[in-house]
């Protein structure tokens, strides 16, 4: 995938949508606004948490928009690995879990 390309192509239908749908897109500035706000983890923490959320979530877009972030703010393939990892680990973790409450609704179903 050319992942600048995609990323412009991704910013050109943004502004079709915010033409569209202005008030939506203002909610996601003013989410995007509020964790800016918070001071107590830097920029290249902040880009590292959302890879790994972009990944548990399997978004394409927040993938392509955060990983030039990340590297802008001074991430490097290692530590952005590593994040990546923590990602893996949860979505794991959570397959375990969501396996238990099938079993439990399993247990608890008529016969």
């Amino acid at each position: 995938m050319d992942w600048n390309a995609y990323r412009t192509h991704l910013g050109a239908n943004t502004k079709v949508f915010a033409q569209l749908s202005p008030n939506t897109m203002k909610g996601l500035q003013t989410l995007e606004t509020v964790s800016a706000e918070h001071k107590h983890l830097d920029a290249k923490t902040r880009e590292l948490i959302a890879l790994a959320v972009a990944v548990t979530t399997r978004c394409d877009g927040c993938i392509s928009v955060h990983t030039v972030a990340a590297k802008k703010a001074g991430a490097t393939k290692e530590e952005i690995a590593e994040a990546l990892g923590v990602a893996v680990a949860l979505n794991a973790g959570a397959a375990v879990v969501y396996s238990s409450r099938v079993l439990d609704a399993f247990e608890n179903q008529p016969a």
